[in-house]
């Protein structure tokens, strides 16, 4: 067992409410069955982690997961269209219109 003054203990115990907090949110109380889930532990460089914290607090959600979640929809909706043969373009404040190629 962890030491209660370890740094290592407090991110475990931080990171398991995180994920309590997340779970207890997309569950329904009108659920007939549990939600199963699969615990994926990432290793992120400090920019990367950064950019996560950004998204995190920009988009005002619970958690490091509930990002994840969302940008891997927005992804596979992104995705799907550009299979069916779809150009992406941006639309500046400005009014200018420029193509932008996520997939290259």
């Amino acid at each position: 067992m962890r030491s209660p003054h370890s740094r290592r203990y407090y991110k475990s115990v931080a990171a398991e409410a995180m994920r309590a907090a997340a779970e207890a949110m997309e569950g329904s109380a009108d659920d007939a069955s549990p939600r199963t889930t699969t615990r994926v532990q990432l290793e992120m460089p400090p920019v990367a982690m950064e950019r996560l914290t950004r998204l995190k607090e920009k988009t005002e959600a619970a958690s490091y997961a509930e990002v994840i979640r969302n940008a891997l929809r927005v992804f596979e909706a992104l995705l799907d269209e550009h299979e069916k043969g779809a150009e992406f373009q941006l639309k500046r404040a400005s009014g200018e219109t420029v193509a932008y190629k996520i997939f290259v």
